[in-house]
């Protein structure tokens, strides 16, 4: 059974980055080399990457493979997409309506927005776009909110129940999961995670805040309080206080099936 989890609130997170695109390319961290070399098949030629953002991915395919169509549905990030990475094919598009011819491209790949689409229409698009045993590859990367100071950081402090934060947790497994219809066209995928540690300023960290989707849909004056609380939180971090940086644990959850 399809799960489609799409609704008019995720219709409108979704469209809310290119608000702040540029905030957008200077606070998001690209995903791990480790990531990106297991999810790439290793002869491709031809890759595609959808939702491509202001290129946090992007910007790593160009420098292993020749042809790079990054697609992005927001003409704001694209935008910002083009003039950063000038190496890839830039294109406006949609998951559920791929640019792309049948059997074109050597891999599908999506970074932090496969939880964006509908599914029932866009996987059989990006098989319909990849050449036989072509990989479809999807990463979702970021601070690794599973740790409990993580969590507090980015929750402002707030001490949170144990039902809550499982409620959290099993949201966020949602957005992680991954359906490909009853018959699907793909093997049977494999999944790796990958963790690393990345030394980010105050300023990172609140810059990073402010590119979530529940951030930037905020009124104004809920966002400024949102980012304040978390701030101040921050001054309770002794690592932060000591040298002004402070080691944020990352992990990037990683999954790759190929066409039969």
């Amino acid at each position: 059974m399809w799960v489609v989890r799409q609704d008019e609130q995720t219709r409108t997170r979704s469209k809310s980055f290119g608000e702040i695109a540029t905030d957008y390319d200077r606070f998001r961290p690209g995903p791990p080399d480790e990531a990106v070399d297991w999810l790439l098949p290793p002869q491709a030629v031809d890759v595609l990457e959808l939702g491509a953002g202001t290129g946090g991915l992007t910007r790593q395919l160009v420098g292993r493979v020749s042809h790079v169509r990054a697609v992005e549905p927001d003409d704001r990030m694209r935008a910002v997409l083009a003039d950063r990475v000038p190496r890839a094919e830039v294109v406006a598009g949609r998951a559920e309506e791929i640019p792309a011819d049948d059997g074109s491209f050597d891999a599908v790949m999506v970074a932090s927005a496969w939880h964006w689409v509908d599914e029932e229409r866009a996987v059989p698009e990006v098989a319909r776009v990849l050449r036989p045993g072509g990989r479809f590859s999807l990463l979702w990367s970021g601070p690794d909110r599973t740790i409990d100071w993580v969590r507090e950081i980015f929750a402002g402090g707030q001490t949170q129940s144990a039902e809550r934060i499982e409620a959290w947790d099993a949201r966020r497994r949602e957005r992680h999961t991954v359906n490909l219809g009853p018959e699907s066209p793909f093997t049977e995928p494999e999944r790796r995670r990958v963790s690393w540690a990345m030394p980010m300023t105050r300023a990172e960290i609140l810059g990073l805040v402010g590119t979530y989707s529940v951030a930037i849909t905020m009124s104004a004056t809920a966002r400024q309080e949102h980012v304040a609380s978390i701030s101040r939180h921050l001054d309770t971090q002794t690592a932060l206080a000591t040298d002004g940086t402070l080691e944020m644990p990352m992990r990037c959850l990683c999954w790759r099936a190929a066409l039969r």
